[in-house]
């Protein structure tokens, strides 16, 4: 009876504070002749902050044409401004500058959605050893981290030298798919230096762990950061317009740099203690991602694109 009785007010309370949000957001609309989409954009600097208050202000309206609006295909987010606009009674040409806000503001939502969709994908491709292109992908691999030592064999011990478990990598995969290739190849291919300074360190017995291992975990990682939305401070701040593959793979160079600083620091006793590490790792990097001026790699950020949205 009392968990019924607690059930009933908790219900109670949600459709009073409900009711009450949407009466307190048409006082302050008629007060100030703005509803609260053109608040938010001329009252919040662009970004991350902007940003995800338009999507919880569309996602919590009552109308369902504007909880759809985060979902749309990006084809159609120009025509789904002007229906905003319209629902809104909001007329473009008194505020050209609020369409310009909320597409810049839609793009990124709708985009954080597709990029979701596709790590997913990659995440759920098994690496296929049939398949040419991975295999180019994973020699491609070896090319980058060791140029100087040329790879005896396909199958072979050597590939324990850049980390993964034994001499064939494809079984390293299986947790994270191609996406754990993709990382790392990008990781080699495009911060080389920074990449075999990290392998380098990580052969040394002081810091010794698995390079390629470690990469697939951060990998899994940075999906988790990904799916659960907690990136989404860091992409609305680095990405103007729709984060892409390239942003996640950027951001998980900056990880893998990162958790080796930190591995570093936290000097463990062995690799039994990864799992200790990652998990402080992974608190660290949450918290800076409850700031939303947070932006993980701000060298990667466009933002004199965004001074003007």
């Amino acid at each position: 009876m009392k968990h019924f009785l607690r059930m009933f007010v908790q219900v109670c309370l949600y459709f009073y504070c409900k009711c009450l949000w949407r009466c307190l957001k048409f006082v302050v609309r008629k007060l100030t002749g703005r509803c609260e989409l053109q608040r938010i954009c001329y009252n919040t600097k662009p970004g991350a902050a902007r940003t995800m208050k338009i999507e919880a202000s569309l996602k919590g309206s009552k109308s369902k044409r504007l909880q759809t609006s985060v979902s749309v295909h990006p084809d159609a987010i120009e025509k789904t401004i002007d229906d905003i606009m319209e629902l809104k009674r909001i007329d473009p040409d008194i505020n050209p500058q609020l369409g310009v806000s909320l597409q810049a503001c839609l793009l990124q939502i709708v985009g954080y959605r597709n990029l979701v969709a596709e790590v997913e994908k990659l995440r759920r491709e098994p690496y296929d050893s049939e398949n040419p292109q991975h295999e180019e992908m994973l020699l491609k691999l070896w090319k980058c981290l060791k140029p100087n030592s040329p790879l005896k064999a396909r199958i072979s011990k050597q590939w324990c030298e850049i980390g993964f478990q034994g001499d064939d990598p494809k079984t390293d995969f299986r947790g994270m798919g191609l996406l754990g290739l993709y990382n790392l190849v990008y990781f080699a291919e495009w911060d080389t230096g920074i990449a075999q300074q990290v392998l380098s360190d990580s052969l040394q017995p002081k810091y010794s762990y698995s390079f390629a291992i470690v990469g697939i975990n951060i990998t899994d990682l940075a999906y988790n950061l990904l799916v659960s939305g907690a990136l989404k401070t860091h992409f609305y701040n680095v990405a103007p317009e729709a984060p892409t593959l390239t942003h996640f793979q950027q951001t998980f160079c900056y990880l893998m740099h990162e958790f080796h600083k930190f591995w570093i620091e936290e000097d463990p006793l062995d690799i039994m203690e990864f799992n200790r590490v990652r998990e402080k790792f992974h608190k660290r990097i949450l918290k800076q991602l409850q700031n939303p001026e947070m932006a993980l790699c701000p060298h990667f950020a466009a933002s004199e694109s965004l001074i003007n949205m």
